[in-house]
């Protein structure tokens, strides 16, 4: 419901700041689970940039990333693979590129197919999420020339 409603305002504003403790009393849950949810959900592989600010004026910046082209998109989304990557966060950043129409459905589902814990069969989930991050890596690299 907390996703929903940010969604919803983020959907007739690029960016939404708001106080942790406010949402917090309107949906009646404790403020952690503000932090939780944005933690999860709205991350630089789903296409959102989180800015905060802590102390009494303190506040959450959240906005969509509008990159100005796509391979500041692709840039953003390189810089957040990191040395390792599990198979949750490759499908946010497979669906982001999706969603920013830099790949089709079929080349998403052929990337998810390379990216699966099925394909890797890697006993050790240190060196698949590894090998994950390489291989996504080296997809968005491909794409980062190309465009």
């Amino acid at each position: 419901m907390i996703e929903d409603y940010l969604k919803e305002i983020l959907g007739q504003t690029p960016e939404i700041e708001i106080k942790r403790s406010d949402i917090a009393h309107q949906f009646d849950v404790v403020p952690s689970q503000i932090n939780y949810v944005i933690k999860t959900r709205f991350t630089i592989q789903n296409g959102y940039l989180v800015r905060s600010k802590r102390g009494g004026g303190g506040y959450i910046r959240i906005e969509q990333i509008n990159a100005l082209d796509n391979v500041d998109l692709i840039e953003m989304l390189l810089s957040s693979i990191g040395d390792s990557l599990t198979e949750r966060e490759a499908s946010n950043i497979i669906a982001t590129l999706y969603n920013a129409d830099l790949i089709t459905r079929r080349e998403g589902n052929i990337m998810m197919v390379a990216i699966s814990r099925q394909t890797l069969a890697v006993d050790n989930r240190q060196v698949e999420e590894a090998l994950r991050a390489n291989i996504l890596s080296a997809m968005l690299n491909r794409l980062r020339f190309e465009n």
